[in-house]
C-alpha cells in the first residue's frame, strides 16, 4: 500500500469544516479569483478538489498520447485545449506532478510533458497526493494523529477506516485502468452498488 505523500495540507478526503489550502478562503491560490471549490466547508464531506480533477484529466491525456505511440512531449497549451482547463492553473499542477516524478518536462519551442513511467505503473492515489497532499486529513491532521476523550474516543479508528477505504480504490487503480474503464473487481463493485449514484 502506498504511504501518504508527506507534503503538508489537506487532501481530497478532508473531514471537518473550514478553509482548505488552495481554496480562496485560505488565501493560498486556487481555481481562480473569486471562485470557490463547490461545496467545500458546507458539511465536512469528502471533497475532491479542482487540482485533483485537473491533474487526473491532464495525466489521462498524457497517457493517451503515450498509448498512441507518440513520444513527443505534449505542450501545456495542447493539454489545456484538449480538456478545457485553465492554462495558468494547469502549469502549477504540472509543476507539482513533475516534483513528484510523475511527469517529465522538456523545455524549448517543442517542449512539453510526458509521463515519467508507464500509465499502468502510475496510481491515481499518487497523482492526488502530488497535487493535494494526504488522501485524508482531519482538520489538517493525519487520522492517526487525532485524539478525543469521553464518548468520542473511538473516532480515530473511524477516520483510519475511511482513509483505508480511499486507499483501496485510489491506490489500486492505475491511470491505464482509469483511461480504459477497466477497474479492479472490488472498485467496480463499489460503483455498482444500488445506491452508489444516488445523492444523500
Amino acid at each position: 500500500m502506498t504511504p501518504d505523500h508527506p507534503s503538508p495540507g489537506l487532501g481530497c478526503g478532508t473531514f471537518g469544516p473550514g478553509p482548505r489550502p488552495g481554496s480562496v478562503e485560505s488565501g493560498r491560490g486556487g481555481p481562480g479569483p473569486g471562485r470557490r471549490e463547490p461545496g467545500w466547508g458546507d458539511n465536512g464531506r469528502v471533497e475532491i478538489s479542482a487540482k485533483t480533477e485537473y491533474a487526473l484529466r491532464a495525466m489521462l491525456q498524457l497517457a493517451d498520447a503515450a498509448a498512441a505511440g507518440d513520444d513527443a512531449p505534449v505542450s501545456v497549451d495542447a493539454l489545456a485545449r484538449a480538456q478545457g482547463l485553465p492554462r495558468k492553473f494547469l502549469e502549477s499542477i504540472l509543476a507539482d506532478l513533475r516534483r513528484a516524478e510523475l511527469v517529465l518536462s522538456t523545455k524549448g519551442a517543442r517542449g512539453g510533458y510526458r509521463l515519467a513511467r508507464n500509465a499502468g505503473d502510475i496510481r491515481v492515489g499518487a497523482v492526488m497526493r502530488a497535487v493535494d497532499g494526504p488522501l485524508a486529513a482531519v482538520r489538517g491532521r493525519r487520522p492517526q494523529d487525532t485524539t478525543y476523550s469521553g464518548v468520542a474516543e473511538h473516532l480515530p479508528k473511524l477516520w483510519i477506516a475511511v482513509r483505508s477505504s480511499l486507499r483501496q480504490v485510489l491506490d489500486e487503480t492505475s491511470l491505464e485502468q482509469l483511461g480504459a474503464g477497466r477497474f479492479a473487481p472490488h472498485v467496480s463493485a463499489l460503483a455498482e452498488m444500488p445506491d452508489a449514484w444516488e445523492n444523500r
